[in-house]
């Protein structure tokens, strides 16, 4: 099988991107968490604490225009340059010595965003052409299960270094995690890169031409409203679980922080899971699976039973990244190289941008209902979203098809041959 650990893990260019995982994973892990309470520290005001998440999210509304963006630029350059240039930006925090400088912080944070969706961008189009086609949702999985268990180790160890010396010094980590991870970054070698799409029209079209591509295909579309409707869900439940805990458990509110590592086990253990899935039964099983499992979980939390929520909890750890690592290994392994920057940032915001919002309408929807029904809500609307996946079989069309019919007289300039 391409994408056995065996396999991933004896490929150069996926060992590399596993680094990338782990080093830039961890130190902006760690910066998300001290950056909030640098905040909170210097204000003493919650609400602006929060407001260090919202920049880091922000820049992900626009991921459809900074993919355009991306594929407009050498791929590989850009992330390397990204990522040397967001460490030089963490420097900066150097400077913040009391409240007057936290405007400095929240510049920071929103340029973290910035720098996400361009990696992000960047990495499909690496990957792509870095690694064999059926090792790429081995090497997304493996990823995954890196990038969950660093959320386990990193936000205390964020958290032990404030406390010992403060913001400054986890800037500093964070600003060293981007350097390796640019090293990592120059020292893949890829096969052939597409060529820039610059100087071949606007970038509004080329972020037309990427919206357009996801739209017009049946199976890539399925595959990323599953992990939307999967992803919002979670947000979805976000208040009610904290109920749950409470009230339906009758345990702290500090009992959340055991649910948490419970579910982040759940997905270290589905990350390494999905690469056999993706192989044997391909994508829309994975991510179909993953919401069946999702859902199951989001349902069993309204047993008042603290080994079953437990289990909930793990189930959802499991699920959840099943259906994002299916959509954008489709993404990878389906959309033609020079429309892959967009694709992908497109896929990303499709994805992750309505959790915002779910987190605030599952919020006001405990005020007004009975926290188990937004539970079974949320179950419902996660296996409804995977209904494309039932209606719509087959598989998304090969690039190369994709290739003849934008050499088409209609077709857009970004969808050109490179």
């Amino acid at each position: 099988m391409g994408g056995s650990w065996g396999a991933v893990l004896g490929d150069r260019n996926a060992r590399l991107f596993l680094g990338v995982t782990l080093t830039s994973g961890f130190g902006s892990t760690a910066m998300s968490l001290a950056a909030s309470v640098w905040v909170l520290t210097l204000t003493g005001s919650a609400s602006l604490a929060a407001l260090c998440g919202l920049c880091v999210y922000l820049p992900s509304l626009a991921g459809p225009v900074l993919g355009a963006l991306v594929d407009r630029l050498p791929r590989q350059r850009l992330l390397v340059t990204a990522s040397v240039a967001m460490a030089a930006l963490l420097l900066t925090l150097l400077a913040v010595r009391g409240p007057g400088q936290t405007w400095l912080i929240f510049a920071v944070m929103l340029g973290y965003g910035v720098t996400f969706v361009l990696l992000d961008a960047g990495e499909a189009a690496i990957l792509q052409a870095a690694v064999p086609a059926d090792r790429l949702g081995g090497v997304n999985s493996l990823r995954m299960s890196v990038q969950e268990g660093v959320k386990l180790v990193a936000p205390p160890a964020g958290a032990a270094l404030f406390t010992l010396y403060g913001g400054p010094s986890v800037a500093g980590l964070a600003a060293l995690a981007l350097g390796l991870a640019a090293g990592c970054y120059a020292a893949v070698r890829p096969g052939p890169l597409p060529a820039t799409t610059r100087g071949r029209g606007s970038l509004l079209r080329d972020t037309r031409a990427g919206i357009g591509f996801l739209w017009r295909h049946a199976a890539l579309r399925g595959l990323v409203v599953t992990g939307a409707a999967a992803v919002a869900m979670s947000g979805l439940s976000n208040a009610a679980a904290y109920l749950v805990i409470v009230g339906d458990l009758g345990r702290a509110p500090e009992f959340a922080g055991v649910l948490a590592a419970a579910q982040g086990a759940g997905s270290v253990a589905g990350g390494l899971l999905c690469g056999r899935v993706l192989d044997r039964r391909g994508e829309s099983a994975a991510a179909w699976w993953g919401a069946a499992l999702s859902a199951l979980g989001l349902a069993l939390q309204c047993v008042p039973s603290t080994p079953v929520v437990a289990l909930a909890r793990v189930l959802i750890g499991v699920g959840l990244p099943w259906t994002v690592i299916a959509a954008m290994t489709a993404v990878q392994r389906h959309t033609p190289a020079e429309l892959i920057g967009r694709v992908a940032a497109t896929a990303n915001t499709v994805v992750f941008a309505p959790t915002a919002l779910t987190i605030a309408l599952g919020a006001g929807a405990v005020e007004l209902l009975d926290h188990r029904l937004v539970l079974g809500v949320a179950a419902a609307l996660t296996l409804l979203g995977a209904t494309p996946l039932l209606t719509r079989p087959g598989t998304a069309p090969s690039p190369a098809a994709v290739s003849r019919q934008s050499a088409a007289p209609s077709a857009t300039g970004a969808g050109a041959a490179s």
